[in-house]
Order: C-alpha cells, then sequence, then structure tokens
C-alpha cells in the first residue's frame, strides 16, 4: 500500500522540479551568445560572400543611385583590357578639367604622366583629371571609352547601371548594390588595379620631373585590423559618401558595398560597425 505524501512534501517536491527547471533554462542562456542586428547609416548596403555569392547583409540592395567615383573601377577595368600601353605619357589638356562640378585638382593642364601614373593616381586618389585623361587618350577619345565602359557593364550583367563619364562627377552615372558587387568582383580578378586601390599613398613624376605625392581616399587601407584586397571610396552631393570593397573578415573573402551614406565619417564607421557584427556572428557561430 503506498504511503500519500504529506501536503508540505508536495509543495517542496513542486519547488525543486520548478528549481531544476529554471536552473536548466539559466544555463541554457548562459551558452547563448546573443548577436544584435547592426544599425548602418548607409541607404544601401550590400555584403557577399566573394566564394559563394551568398548574401550576408541587404539594405536596399536594389536602389538605383549615383556612384560618384565608384565608376573608377570600370575606368580601371577598360584601360586594362584595351591593352594600351601604361607606359605611355599623357599629357593633360583643358579637356580633362572638371566643368561640371569645379572639383579641385592639383594637376595642372599642360603636364604629363604616363598611363600607369594616371591609373594609379585615378584608384588610390580618386583623381579626377587623371581619369578624364585616361578616357580622352583612348582611341576613338571620351566617347568611345565611356561606350566600352557601358558595353563592359552589359558583360558583367550590372543591367541596372548606366555610365555617361570616366570620373563619376556625373550624377547620371548611377547604378545599385547588387550590380557594384559585380563590379568589384571583376575588378578584384586584375592585380594592378588590387594593388592601385589598396596602396596607401604613392609619388609620381610629372612630366618626368616634379614630385607629386598622393595618399588613399580610403583610410582603412593604413588600419593594420583590416585586410583589404580592393578599394575604392566615392563622393558627390547627389550620391553621397560611397565605399566599396573586398576584404577578408572572419576567414571569409567579402565584398562590401556601402551606398548614400550621410555625414563625412559615416562610411568607415559602417565598415567597421559590419566587420564587428561579422566576426561576433562567426564567433557565435550564427548566421546573420
Amino acid at each position: 500500500m503506498q504511503r500519500k505524501l504529506h501536503p508540505l512534501e508536495g509543495i517542496v517536491a513542486a519547488f525543486a522540479l520548478v528549481f531544476v527547471l529554471a536552473l536548466t533554462i539559466g544555463f541554457a542562456q548562459a551558452g547563448e551568445v546573443k548577436v544584435k542586428k547592426v544599425a548602418l547609416r548607409s541607404n544601401a548596403v550590400l555584403v557577399v560572400d566573394a566564394a559563394t555569392g551568398e548574401v550576408v547583409m541587404d539594405k536596399n540592395g536594389d536602389a538605383v543611385t549615383p556612384i560618384a567615383s565608384i565608376t573608377k573601377l570600370m575606368t580601371a577595368i577598360v584601360i586594362l583590357e584595351s591593352g594600351l600601353d601604361l607606359q605611355t605619357p599623357v599629357a593633360l589638356t583643358r579637356e580633362d578639367v572638371d566643368l561640371k562640378k569645379g572639383s579641385r585638382s592639383r594637376l595642372r593642364t599642360g603636364v604629363s604622366l604616363t598611363r600607369d601614373e594616371l591609373l594609379l593616381i585615378a584608384l588610390m586618389a580618386s583623381e579626377n583629371r587623371a581619369a578624364a585623361a585616361l578616357a580622352r587618350s583612348y582611341p576613338g577619345g571620351t566617347q568611345a571609352f565611356v561606350a566600352a565602359m557601358n558595353e563592359m557593364a552589359a558583360e558583367l550583367q550590372m543591367s541596372d547601371t548606366r555610365f555617361v563619364d570616366p570620373t563619376g562627377l556625373s550624377p547620371q552615372n548611377v547604378s545599385n548594390a547588387r550590380d557594384l558587387a559585380k563590379l568589384v568582383r571583376a575588378a578584384h580578378g586584375y592585380p594592378l588595379i588590387r594593388e592601385y586601390s589598396t596602396r596607401g599613398k604613392a609619388t609620381v613624376l610629372l612630366s618626368g620631373k616634379q614630385k607629386m605625392n598622393y595618399h588613399n581616399t580610403n583610410g582603412l587601407v593604413r588600419n593594420s585590423r583590416w585586410e583589404i584586397d580592393l578599394s575604392k571610396t566615392g563622393y558627390i552631393s547627389e550620391a553621397g559618401r560611397c565605399l566599396v570593397m573586398q576584404v577578408r573578415l572572419a576567414s571569409k573573402d567579402l565584398i562590401v558595398v556601402l551606398l548614400d551614406s550621410w555625414g563625412k565619417h559615416s562610411r568607415v564607421g559602417d565598415a567597421n560597425r559590419i566587420k564587428k557584427w561579422v566576426e561576433t556572428t562567426a564567433a557565435a557561430g550564427i548566421q546573420g
């Protein structure tokens, strides 16, 4: 015959069960690492695994917007695909002066640089007159060059992209984050673009005589905490602050596209926030 539990014994047993359940849940929660969603100030953001094409982060990735000097990645591709001699000197002319935005340049008309030097400072320092001179000295001139840019965009299946100039000063140069991820992937295939776009600083010779120093417009390339394989910045008022990179984060090669970021330092801030989020997510073993 079974002994009946005393009412107090039943209460104690119930409390014990509740305690064990609470303890179990507490340990489970202690083992979890919560990863917050990242708040970004860029209006369009795309982070893509360069190896698999998997989208890691997407914010307005299809929004078409002016892309400013991100354009110069396509300018570089067209130059390198043309097979033109990079050691040929190119003299700057009044045609290379920006009359649209009145942007400043330290390159005076009349001086000459090699096509290689023009390519370097167009990519690294986003020098507009350098990009304009590269296009003007192309067979058929600037018009033929821009046509080649659009042909390459079509070849890369950048269906929402259109170019009207080689510098990015025109707000009619438009694209979206998805198309620009394709551009970054294509540009990464050229060793010279990888090297020149990530070089921290460089010195060129004007007309083979006067030295002129330039620095990379993306300060992150000089930051030892970043592994950057390709970089390009851009800015005009219509486009906001833009930045595209291919980087190594959490043992993965990622393409990062940031468009129309407000505030002088917001694109760099967004890049750092993405870096922290990716590394935290990887450490937690969670896919974001």
